[in-house]
């Protein structure tokens, strides 16, 4: 069995599950625009209502912006960077509802901007794998571990972005929250990954760059959860990984002594 060396700790391994957005892939570079695109449209709409526009986009979502209110960063732990489109469908949702759109009104109107942002997303195709991953993915291959995705996005998109990048066929399996009851940090993506991949959860890794990805792996059973951190301070908010890294570059795979 090959060896995992993540933050000074080895175990072995057969298995590794990645989360997508944020680990294999650059989070803003892909859904920054994304969601600038969204909240333009929504705050046009509020506009035509006579509505007041979004008070604080930033707090909104959890976006940083700079003083031209530009993205410059997002909140790790925040609904942009955590939630799934649904959770964030109802976020954008409720403020047409405070407008005074009814509900269901507000979800559909929302779910349109969404998917007119979304081809904006698949114009660009910003998906920008994560700096040493591709070394990464050849070591694993080369040792036989099998790997998966497990991701808050659906499977078929996350297969798309997969596809942008060129890795997709490093990927046995991918797990989107359209195949499971219970998305994270609850233990199901992780548990059914390691089922399809034919794999005991203690004989596998989880990495992540938030605390839901953490929190799914302990609870699944695997034998050690990494948490990326690219920007540093990563203990603060990993709170549950065993081990945080900076990039992929401080993530080995090493033949069974």
């Amino acid at each position: 069995m090959a060896i995992v060396q993540a933050g000074g700790r080895r175990v072995p391994c057969q298995a590794i599950l990645f989360d997508k957005d944020g680990t294999l892939l650059d989070f803003m570079a892909l859904w920054g625009e994304w969601a600038m695109t969204l909240l333009d449209l929504l705050d046009s709409h509020l506009e035509l209502l006579g509505a007041r526009r979004i008070d604080s986009r930033a707090a909104l979502l959890g976006l940083k912006l700079d003083e031209r209110q530009q993205i410059e960063d997002y909140d790790k732990t925040g609904p942009l960077a955590m939630g799934s489109e649904e959770e964030v469908t109802a976020l954008l949702a409720w403020q047409l509802y405070a407008a005074g759109v009814p509900w269901n009104e507000a979800l559909i109107q929302v779910r349109q901007f969404s998917s007119s942002a979304m081809i904006e997303l698949r114009k660009r195709r910003n998906a920008r794998p994560m700096p040493g991953l591709a070394a990464l993915l050849e070591a694993c291959q080369s040792q036989g571990i099998r790997l998966a995705v497990v991701t808050s996005d659906t499977t078929e998109a996350a297969s798309e972005h997969l596809s942008w990048m060129g890795i997709e066929r490093y990927f046995d399996v991918i797990v989107g929250r359209d195949r499971v009851s219970l998305g994270k940090p609850f233990p199901e993506m992780a548990v059914l990954a390691c089922r399809e991949l034919g794999v005991s959860p203690e004989h596998a890794v989880v990495v992540g760059d938030s605390n839901g990805d953490m929190q799914m792996g302990k609870q699944a059973g695997v034998r050690m959860t990494v948490g990326l951190a690219p920007d540093g301070g990563g203990e603060s908010y990993l709170l549950d990984a065993d081990a945080v890294i900076r990039s992929f570059m401080e993530m080995k795979v090493l033949e069974e002594a």
